[in-house]
């Protein structure tokens, strides 16, 4: 679908009233939607809350590709699932994301839906690639070079990209200065500055692809016990107040089908058409963050400026743009 007659209007950034919330289940927010005619792809769709957002979308009728790292043990947790196929896919390896966007678009299979869902988090200091930070390449870095490659089967059908993000965005903005933090590394400032990339991701993406009918939102899952906390010690997770001494919960976590409803949500819901460029959490698009707001989105995550730079700087880095000749 395009248009040459009207110019492109980001949806505000304010909840929409979706009657879900934060206990919502992944079920939930699927009831009623056949999905039977819907392709999806899921990053790290075999693990945690991409188990979970898998396991909704098949049992709802849709068919998902699963890009995996690890395809035999991915192989190994969807076994069962029906319509479900996983492919090899190592996202700091932009060789490996080639490879595997060639597989897709050489298969002439249309996607109606990826979800950009793998991550890596407040790991230690890791290089890939030409030296790249290893949260900033993997959240962001192979995400962006993923979509931009799976370009032609995604505008095929007008398709929703949705971008996982985190609370943890609110912990640093792009560091334009040392964006691979090259000049003293911090886990958590690596972790949320790359939170922050993926919701800048879908701000410039929603205003390059809303032509084609392509629509992109970010989002904020939740809390979520899951393995992304494998690189932290249980001495670091009573240190930022999750658990008590005696390992005894101190958080209010969500269940990983509740972690997954926000995503399928974005992803699927009939309430969001024509609506893109926004983070949403809790199952609805958030609010700006305030002082008077629990959760949110910061301004430095949600500015189109700083959209538009992210975006030309991983173009650079990455050397692949879809809208290399769009305004």
């Amino acid at each position: 679908m395009s248009s040459s007659t009207t110019s492109y209007q980001r949806t505000p950034q304010r909840p929409v009233g979706s009657g879900f919330g934060r206990h919502s289940t992944a079920a939930d927010v699927l009831a009623g939607l056949d999905l039977s005619e819907v392709s999806a792809v899921v990053t790290g769709g075999y693990s945690g809350v991409g188990l979970e957002t898998t396991r909704a979308l098949s049992a709802a009728g849709a068919s998902v590709v699963v890009p995996a790292r690890r395809p035999d043990h991915a192989r190994d947790q969807l076994a069962g699932l029906p319509r479900v196929e996983v492919e090899e896919l190592d996202l700091a390896d932009l060789d490996s994301v080639h490879g595997f966007a060639d597989r897709l678009l050489a298969s002439g299979r249309p996607v109606d839906v990826l979800i950009n869902n793998a991550a890596v988090m407040a790991n230690s200091e890791t290089r890939v690639g030409p030296g790249w930070e290893s949260q900033f390449a993997t959240n962001h870095l192979g995400h962006f070079c993923l979509t931009n490659r799976l370009w032609p089967a995604l505008a095929s059908r007008g398709a929703r990209v949705v971008s996982v993000s985190s609370s943890g965005h609110q912990g640093s903005g792009i560091r334009w200065d040392d964006v691979q933090l090259e000049h003293g590394y911090d886990k958590w400032k690596a972790y949320g500055q790359a939170k922050t990339a993926n919701a800048l991701f879908a701000v410039e993406l929603d205003r390059l692809a809303w032509p084609d009918g392509v629509r992109a939102l970010s989002v904020m899952p939740g809390g979520i016990r899951t393995p992304l906390q494998r690189h932290l010690d249980d001495a670091e997770m009573v240190r930022l107040g999750w658990f008590d001494a005696a390992g005894n919960d101190l958080y209010d976590w969500k269940t990983p089908e509740q972690g997954a409803a926000t995503q399928l949500w974005a992803a699927t819901s009939p309430r969001l058409a024509g609506i893109g460029g926004v983070y949403c959490e809790d199952v609805d698009i958030a609010p700006p963050a305030g002082p008077d707001v629990d959760g949110g989105v910061s301004p430095h995550a949600s500015d189109p400026e700083q959209a538009r730079r992210l975006w030309a700087l991983s173009a650079e880095l990455t050397g692949v743009n879809a809208f290399a000749h769009a305004g």
